[in-house]
């Protein structure tokens, strides 16, 4: 069955999952319009104005091993743009910055001793082997980690690591997850950035949709969606009834859920995971820093735990000739942190970012800007891939992709191509293998 034989597909959401949804439904012949609440598209891919430059809001890289996203960019006309630099990892612990790419760095990092050092780098390599074959999906990330690397490690990197990114729960997410995400990155790594940046993306895909008959409408922002004989109603913000005979939401389930009626909300997926939101402040500066694309913070007396460098990856052509350099912090949407005023955020972690580095003078930041996004990474509970929601909500016209459903692959512009594929074949009839 083709997707034209389901009539009007609607889809609510103009992130990356959105996006490549729409356009594999259009590729297969269905009638679609994409709806996006604010006035750019791209999700967490969005992007702002910087002097005559467009400058990502949050900062993205592209995997060797992303196969989904560059296959859709090769659809795109796009994968030979993607430029591959070599990219080193650094480490600041207690405010001293460290080399942590290659095995000599590890030797020389004085934080462990080193018995620990050596035991370090062989768990490390190992790590991926030592996983086959166990109930990772069941197995505390602390535990497993603990186990294999010692507690001083485990007490001085990697629990402060997985604190910054998950919260209080760090330590109970899946050992799976971690395991997944070795499979996709390194501390030695080639990565890569498109020309153009991830606008290039985003206005491709956009154009793709429309030259193949898809609508997509900016500023429409759906505030109810109810369930009808023979397919769903969706109310927009400004009153606008839009009927779809099935729809597709990428939106996060919390919010799926405040906009489902009375009839569509107890059919959906009782799945209530946390999200972990991010706070990014973004310096552009007249100097470099270390020179190595990732760096994460441990206890140095900063609240961002990590630094994201662009120039190793994209140069400072995209910057007018400037090194962008994000500084972020996983945190709830709820918390003090994310609620802050952002002149207050940009004023504290620049005197932070400058302690830091003490060769940077206060005259080498240019320009600072502070973007949130409050549904980021969800934390994901033991034993997930068994309570993984389906993606057709069973007895409705709706199709859900969304991060709860990637799992146990990395929340990433790969996986969310992934799962775009996977939901548009579903809605085609074709069977699609499980990942995981």
């Amino acid at each position: 069955m083709r997707p034209a034989d389901h009539g009007h597909v609607v889809v609510v959401g103009g992130g990356i999952c959105g996006l490549a949804t729409a356009h594999r439904l259009v590729r297969l012949g269905a009638r679609v319009t994409l709806l996006e609440g604010g006035d750019r598209l791209g999700g967490l891919g969005t992007f702002f104005g910087w002097r005559d430059r467009w400058v990502e809001r949050f900062y993205h890289c592209v995997m060797p091993t992303d196969e989904h996203l560059l296959d859709l960019l090769d659809e795109l006309g796009l994968r030979d743009s993607v430029t591959w630099r070599p990219t080193r990892m650094g480490m600041v612990v207690d405010g001293r910055g460290y080399p942590f790419t290659t095995a000599l760095d590890l030797l020389r990092f004085t934080p462990l001793g080193l018995p620990d050092r050596v035991r370090f780098g062989l768990v490390s390599v190992l790590l991926r082997r030592l996983g086959k074959g166990r109930d990772l999906d069941g197995t505390r990330t602390e535990d497993w980690l603990r186990g294999l690397y010692g507690d001083r490690v485990w007490d001085l990197l990697l629990a402060p690591l997985f604190g910054a990114k998950f919260g209080t729960r760090f330590g109970d997410v899946p050992a799976l997850y971690l395991w997944q995400r070795l499979g996709r990155e390194g501390a030695a790594s080639v990565r890569g950035y498109p020309r153009g940046g991830y606008r290039a993306i985003i206005e491709a895909l956009h154009a793709a949709i429309e030259d193949g008959g898809g609508v997509v409408r900016l500023g429409a922002p759906v505030r109810r969606i109810a369930v009808t004989d023979g397919g769903a109603r969706l109310v927009l913000g400004d009153g606008e009834t839009v009927a779809a005979d099935r729809v597709v939401s990428t939106l996060p389930l919390p919010q799926l859920r405040a906009l489902a009626d009375d009839d569509l909300a107890p059919r959906l997926p009782d799945v209530r995971l946390p999200y972990q939101g991010v706070v990014n402040v973004l310096f552009f500066l007249r100097r470099p820093l270390s020179g190595h694309y990732w760096t994460p913070v441990v206890r140095s007396g900063t609240e961002f735990d990590g630094l994201i460098q662009m120039t190793p990856l994209a140069g400072v052509e995209p910057y007018d000739g400037r090194h962008l350099v994000y500084a972020m912090r996983y945190t709830d949407r709820e918390s003090p942190l994310f609620r802050e005023d952002d002149a207050a955020v940009a004023a504290r972690w620049t005197a932070q970012l400058l302690a830091l580095h003490p060769d940077v003078h206060p005259d080498d930041v240019e320009d600072v800007r502070v973007f949130k996004a409050p549904f980021v990474e969800p934390v994901y509970p033991l034993g997930y891939l068994a309570r993984r929601p389906p993606v057709v909500v069973a007895g409705t016209p709706l199709l859900l992709a969304t991060t709860a459903h990637v799992y146990p692959d990395v929340t990433s512009w790969n996986s969310s191509v992934g799962l775009a594929r996977r939901v548009a074949a579903t809605l085609a009839g074709a069977p699609q293998p499980v990942p995981g």
